[in-house]
């Protein structure tokens, strides 16, 4: 099954496990006990996910088989109906012939009558992989595989041996149906996103090129220059709300700890675990360190760094910002991590990609609604007979890599200050299509004669706060976001503007927009004349926090907020203003005033 992620793999899972459960079902088909079922997965984050999701299941049902207990006693346990475990487990450890321990082979061949493959894409069903040997071995079982990828050339093997899907969902499907986040793009770029050595600059560690351009894929593998990825670091810090979650992901587990240190460096907050790096080589404590950063109650960590370990699997439903600091190689990969901010939370309207290396030429994906890629033909490698309990030779996963000496490179004193940045934002359409801003006023010219005929209704539909609600979540349906226009905004040099202005500029290209400030000036010396000393107070505080914010300072939802910031109480506020009823309708007139300025 091909279902992008965040759209139920798991529960989908589990609602099968249920069934045949319940219904006693086993390869024999006679009823004479429960099933047996596996599932397999390849890190212990995705195993205990799974295993806390089935916990519907009486207790004596379910078994977690871990590594260090199939090490401790020396044997696999076989009491209990749905096991979960990762393909390490199957074969931990070397025996004394240095071989690999196939812990797998306690297990007959056709002990499971049903086995569960999460994130299959992962080399599951390829003819190299680990996994593949287990999978041959319990051929006897019904065999499932879950994957977030459509086939693709650099995962066809998978599909080769489980079939074609027998359902798929994609992501675009997801945004569409309203089951996952819609998401945006920043695309960054820098002046040291590539470098060319000069010796003004000083070699710390290691021998350099000289004449040699150092690219996006050599950063962080060959050659490390800390100012480089403290700008971007800061660039990422500057643009986003530092209080939300966050996932940065590194060229590796050595840049995932760079980048942690200068995170916690250049952040707000001053808490040691603000940033925490949770990689394969951070064990049990980075497993805790993600267990919190997935609890939505608590802000602490609030931003991760990684390098793969992340990419795949991890429920964490509150994440607003991804920051690619690496090359993203493949459509699989990139569908993975992209899959990382789009699962559903209240509030959440959207999450943002914070795209330092390109990764945007995967976001277009005209393939996830055509005809499957045909693998390349290759010469299959056959495994060694495996007699009935006898599982074949599998490949030690833990075989080391020679690692090529890093050079490291210090730029001369004040350099790093003169690197420049660019930001450019990728709009989405209704349709879940990327476009670009250009498309996006286009769009939008074209939608707004359908909400309001001319600009006097325009003006009356913001003037009013609960029109003005209106008319925004009809753009919202219509596919442009309060976020999007707010964006919008700033492409237009309108910040210091109105919403209502930018909307009246789209609508009316010889408007002339003016400044929050102006507008708000403008009003009072009309508006002022008719209210009494408290009242003039009262507007003059909300126009200030109006001129400083934006026009959600005039949310009808923000006037209790207001009142209790101005006087310490409700009860205080009516006490200067009036009843409740008097306080609220001078709320809505004043507005009446604000938005009937034009330039003069």
């Amino acid at each position: 099954m091909t279902l992008a992620t965040g759209t139920g793999k798991t529960a989908i899972a589990f609602q099968i496990a249920w069934k045949l459960f319940q219904t006693r079902w086993t390869l024999q088909r006679d009823g004479s006990r429960r099933p047996r079922i596996l599932f397999l997965a390849d890190r212990n984050v995705l195993a205990d996910q799974a295993y806390n999701s089935f916990s519907s299941f009486p207790e004596d049902a379910l078994k977690r088989i871990r590594p260090n207990e199939v090490t401790r006693t020396g044997r696999v346990p076989t009491n209990g109906s749905i096991f979960f475990t990762i393909f390490q487990s199957f074969m931990s450890g070397s025996d004394a012939e240095g071989k690999p321990k196939l812990n797998f082979g306690q297990y007959p061949s056709d002990f499971f009558d049903f086995i569960i493959i999460d994130e299959c894409h992962r080399g599951g069903a390829n003819d190299e992989s680990n996994w593949r040997g287990i999978l041959e071995y319990f051929s006897p079982a019904l065999q499932l595989g879950l994957t977030a990828t459509p086939k693709r050339a650099d995962n066809v093997d998978t599909y080769k041996y489980f079939g074609e899907p027998v359902y798929i969902y994609s992501l675009k499907e997801g945004i569409n149906d309203g089951f996952l986040t819609p998401f945006k793009v920043k695309r960054i770029k820098t002046t040291l996103d590539d470098y060319r050595y000069t010796s003004d600059d000083t070699v710390v560690e290691g021998e350099i090129e000289e004449g040699k351009l150092y690219e996006e894929k050599d950063f962080n593998r060959t050659i490390e220059i800390v100012e480089r990825e403290a700008k971007r670091v800061n660039v990422f810090l500057e643009d986003a709300n530092q209080k939300e979650k966050a996932i940065i992901f590194g060229a590796n587990q050595a840049h995932a700890a760079l980048l942690r240190d200068l995170v916690n460096q250049y952040a707000k907050s001053k808490d040691p675990f603000y940033c925490v790096r949770v990689t394969a080589n951070d064990g049990e404590e980075g497993e805790r360190l993600l267990r919190e950063f997935q609890d939505n109650e608590k802000t602490i960590p609030t931003i991760l760094t990684t390098s793969q370990k992340l990419s795949t699997g991890v429920d964490a439903r509150n994440i607003r910002n991804i920051v690619l600091l690496r090359p993203v190689n493949s459509m699989i990969e990139f569908k993975q991590i992209v899959g990382r901010g789009t699962r559903m939370f209240e509030g959440k309207e959207f999450f943002t990609i914070y795209d330092f290396v390109d990764a945007y030429k995967h976001f277009s994906d005209p393939e996830w609604d055509g005809e499957p890629l045909e693998p390349e033909a290759k010469e299959p490698k056959p495994y060694p007979a495996a007699g009935p309990s006898e599982p074949p030779v599998v490949a030690d996963p833990e075989e080391p890599k020679l690692i090529k000496k890093k050079i490291k490179v210090k730029l001369r004193n004040g350099k790093e200050r003169e690197i420049k940045h660019m930001v450019s934002t990728s709009f989405w359409s209704a349709d879940g299509k990327p476009i670009s801003a250009e498309e996006f006023l286009n769009n939008l010219f074209g939608e707004l004669p359908k909400l309001f005929k001319d600009e006097e209704e325009l003006r009356k539909l913001w003037s009013n706060p609960m029109t003005r609600k209106t008319l925004l979540e009809n753009l919202d349906t219509a596919g442009f976001p309060k976020d999007d226009l707010l964006t919008l905004q700033k492409l237009v040099d309108m910040e210091n503007s109105d919403l209502y202005d930018v909307l009246e500029y789209v609508f009316n290209g010889d408007y002339i927009a003016m400044t929050r400030e102006a507008r708000a000036k403008a009003a009072e010396a009309t508006i002022f004349a008719l209210l009494n000393d408290n009242q003039r107070e009262f507007i003059s505080f909300v126009l200030d926090k109006y001129i400083e914010t934006g026009v959600e300072e005039l949310d009808q939802e923000k006037l209790p907020i207001l009142l209790t910031s101005k006087y310490q109480s409700l009860e205080d506020a009516k006490e200067v203003l009036g009843d409740v009823a008097n306080i609220s309708r001078l709320f809505i007139e004043f507005q009446e005033h604000l938005y009937s300025q034009k330039v003069a």
